[in-house]
């Protein structure tokens, strides 16, 4: 799965980078500890133009009456996004990438405390996680909401958890997009081994309201 991530690109590097028009309302940034139900930068394409925008994390299906109506889906399976109900329209149509720094992970020790792990791109670009989006109109005002895609863990990543979110390799970025025709569900793989890194980290990111970028510096034995 991937349940907190970190952004600290510019949101005007971000829109350089997917050659997107930058909306006015984005989250700001750098953000070192992005949790579900935050604004989140997403790359949306629609008649050929990319969008950089905001948008909540946490799919909110047609159907929630409210967004505390059913389940917070902050990730869908790509081993069923193409069947869940929740999902499949999306998964067909409303496809965006989500940048990210990195994101964390935890194991437990033997007494069961949660030991986080940040885990980051090896190369110096950023992460473009894959994922689907849905605009909810049941609140007073409408609202994007998006899910990333998780797949299953690559061997490396496997020791630390067995879930992994979708990354998108820049060549991909439009099929992804729907711009270059269909074949997207072959990019819903784990990340090549050597595409990321990782450490331990203070367990002060435990908290959802910790914040600063000693969150992310590797944890001193």
């Amino acid at each position: 799965m991937c349940g907190r991530f970190a952004v600290t690109l510019p949101s005007d590097a971000m829109a350089q980078l997917f050659c997107a028009m930058p909306a006015n309302d984005l989250p700001g940034v750098p953000d070192f500890n992005i949790c579900p139900t935050n604004s989140v930068h997403a790359v949306t394409s629609q008649q050929g133009q990319r969008r950089l925008g905001a948008m909540r994390w946490g799919f909110l299906p047609h159907w929630y009456k409210s967004p505390t109506d059913g389940p917070l889906l902050i990730n869908a399976r790509a081993e069923s996004i193409a069947d869940k109900p929740a999902f499949r329209s999306a998964a067909r149509e409303r496809r965006c990438l989500i940048p990210a720094t990195g994101f964390y992970e935890w194991t437990k020790d033997a007494d069961g405390n949660r030991l986080p792990w940040y885990i980051s791109p090896t190369g110096d670009e950023p992460l473009a996680f894959a994922g689907v989006w849905q605009s909810w109109d049941k609140g007073e005002a409408p609202m994007t909401t998006c899910a990333i895609v998780t797949t299953r863990a690559n061997d490396s990543l496997s020791a630390i958890h067995h879930r992994m979110p979708v990354i998108v390799a820049r060549r991909d970025w439009p099929l992804w997009l729907g711009e270059a025709g269909h074949g997207a569900a072959r990019l819903m793989e784990p990340a090549p081994e050597e595409a990321l890194q990782f450490w331990r980290v203070d367990p002060a990111v435990n908290s959802n309201r910790a914040s600063g970028p000693d969150l992310i510096e590797p944890l001193e034995a």
